[in-house]
């Protein structure tokens, strides 16, 4: 999953990655087989930021798909080469401080959503978070 978490005023939430270092949005895997993709959203949500939201949620209904990089394909199913992200985001009324785990990020920036498009690592990320920002600017 990939969550794009946003205030009503266009500013962005980004993470910092420990290892390798890169700036992204919120993101993760489906953790068992039974679990769907909002579910999944909802809990890395938590797991990454701290954040609980039960409003505010949109599921774009969009997935992303690409290879995944040799070095990281320990981390999957035998087999496995593919990724799918299915894209969410979630408004919130202001900026509040995450509460990060320290072991997967060591920062969080609030930034707005134009600056992070150029911040962040991944082509999918980019395009989610310019996804958000045409919504933003249509209303």
């Amino acid at each position: 999953v990939l969550v794009v978490v946003y205030t009503i005023s266009g500013q962005t939430l980004l993470l910092k990655r420990n290892r390798p270092v890169f700036w992204q949005s919120i993101t993760g895997s489906l953790k068992w087989p039974d679990e769907s993709a909002p579910d999944a959203a909802y809990r890395e949500l938590e797991e990454e930021t701290g954040i609980k939201a039960l409003s505010g949620w949109q599921n774009w209904q969009h997935t992303y798909t690409f290879p995944i990089l040799p070095e990281y394909r320990h981390r999957y199913a035998p087999g496995v080469s593919d990724n799918q992200e299915h894209l969410f985001s979630l408004e919130l009324p202001e900026t509040c401080q995450p509460v990060l785990s320290d072991a997967e990020h060591s920062s969080g920036l609030w930034l707005p959503i134009e600056d992070a498009i150029t911040k962040v690592w991944s082509w999918s990320n980019r395009d989610a978070l310019e996804r958000v920002a045409a919504a933003l600017n249509s209303d």
